[in-house]
């Protein structure tokens, strides 16, 4: 699949366009299937990866928060790759989590996605050590700078202890294969400041969130609830392109008891 973007422009934008979607619009924060003993379930992968394509998924994210990445292996996260990519071929963009709080075990999952089969990489701020945003900068550019893949930034500081400040992801956005962030930051005014500056593309990664980022001019949405119901906020999106935004405030509002499910205890699970 042609991954593209156009260049990052840290001057405020003059159009009102909808943003580059280097990875589709649509795109679902996969489980990982694993079986009754703990292994991982690579055939469970491939057919819920073909149903999650064959329901409009625009592309798949695997090893992320939902994939349980802290708790699988190296080689269980380029297995579920390659498997994935078997599946569904060159259908939908494949987006492989391959963060860590390393720096130098993060290049090694990122190559080991790359040789995979990935189309690009998510790659989380370091957690637990809380490192100040220079190193954090410089964590990011040394992954981007170690692979061919392009690169989608994760800001979740829920999880991981370290915001990605709104000025870090300004001049990242310099670098050619930084082209995207998932946005898990709850702070729409930093989001906005983000918007205001750059070209990257924004997806709201969280499910309760996708309207309100949409409605300032995110691309679309890494969803956790599109494991279940994947047509769910399209639908969302589909009404607010369409100026009714009456309907697609209807439905976000729908899936408030699917998503409460669905994080009652902290993370989905499969």
């Amino acid at each position: 699949m042609e991954l593209h973007r156009r260049a990052a422009d840290t001057t405020p934008m003059t159009t009102d366009a909808r943003r580059p979607a280097p990875f589709g619009r649509t795109l679902c924060a996969m489980v990982t299937p694993f079986t009754e003993s703990g292994a991982l379930d690579l055939d469970g992968a491939r057919r819920l990866a073909e149903h999650l394509v064959s329901r409009g998924c625009d592309g798949l994210v695997l090893s992320g928060t939902t994939g349980e990445s802290p708790t699988t292996t190296d080689a269980e996260k380029a297995a579920l790759v390659a498997a994935v990519r078997e599946a569904v071929g060159g259908r939908t963009a494949l987006v492989a989590g391959v963060g860590t709080a390393d720096t130098r075990h993060t290049v090694e999952l990122a190559l080991a996605a790359e040789k995979a089969g990935a189309d690009g990489l998510l790659v989380v701020a370091p957690y637990y050590s809380r490192p100040p945003q220079d190193a954090l900068e410089a964590h990011f550019r040394e992954v981007a700078d170690a692979s061919g893949l392009p690169l989608m930034l994760y800001d979740i500081p829920g999880r991981t202890g370290t915001r990605i400040e709104p000025d870090t992801v300004v001049r990242l956005a310099g670098h050619p294969r930084i082209v995207a962030v998932k946005d898990c930051s709850y702070d729409l005014l930093g989001t906005q400041k983000v918007l205001a500056r750059t070209d990257l593309a924004y997806y709201a990664g969280c499910d309760e969130q996708v309207l309100a980022l949409y409605a300032i001019g995110a691309t679309g949405y890494v969803s956790t609830v599109a494991n279940v119901v994947p047509d769910l906020f399209r639908s969302v999106l589909d009404a607010f392109d369409a100026g009714d935004t009456g309907r697609a405030a209807l439905l976000q509002r729908r899936a408030v008891p699917l998503v409460e499910s669905m994080m009652a205890a902290g993370l989905p699970g499969t």
